[in-house]
């Protein structure tokens, strides 16, 4: 009988516990000072809501920028072809920062620079780069690659030319390209992987 008592008290005992340490938990609560706890939420709070609206922010402007370059890059590489080859130029460049062998943001891809040996000088992957012109807003081409560019980088597109990391114009016979099967004529351009 005494064994069966002596298990009754155990298992009550173990029932009690989480209650104890609640009742222990809101002595602590009524018995402390409250005003450094709230001081350190709100602080902590402010801090958070803070650091969310910067990090917002500068996200924000880090796609503004590579949208910006995408779209120049559309618009320069491909604006006079068809919508189709548009949209594959701009993923092509996609493909490049998402493949690790390029620069990891648009920019850095579209104004990506390599040493060329016969001119001895670094020259860019993309040859709009070299030029000063810079489309106006307000034209409707640049509108165009802009819609274009903002579809792809938002995957808002199905890709046509999936895993394609280059291309040329199909008036040119560039050395890479022997080592590359292609995939894909889209307009003016030759699309490899």
């Amino acid at each position: 009988m005494s064994r069966k008592r002596f298990s009754k008290n155990r298992s009550q005992r173990r029932a009690s516990l989480p209650s104890r340490g609640w009742q222990n938990l809101r002595f602590y609560w009524y018995t402390t000072r409250k005003a450094p706890l709230v001081v350190v939420f709100v602080i902590g709070l402010g801090v958070t809501v803070l650091g969310y609206f910067m990090y917002s922010a500068f996200a924000r402007q880090a796609d503004v920028r590579d949208l910006t370059c995408l779209a120049f890059n559309v618009y320069f590489e491909a604006r006079g072809e068809p919508v189709a080859g548009q949209y594959a130029v701009a993923e092509v460049t996609m493909n490049r920062v998402a493949s690790g062998r390029y620069a990891d943001t648009v920019c850095g891809v579209v104004h990506q620079e390599n040493w060329d040996p016969l001119r001895k000088r670094y020259v860019s992957a993309f040859s709009w780069n070299e030029l000063d012109e810079r489309p106006s807003p307000e034209d409707e081409t640049f509108r165009q690659a802009w819609e274009v560019a903002e579809a792809v980088y938002y995957g808002r597109y199905t890709p046509a030319v999936a895993g394609a990391l280059h291309y040329h114009a199909v008036y040119i016979k560039p050395s890479w390209a022997r080592g590359h099967k292609p995939i894909a004529r889209i307009g003016n351009h030759v699309f490899y992987k």
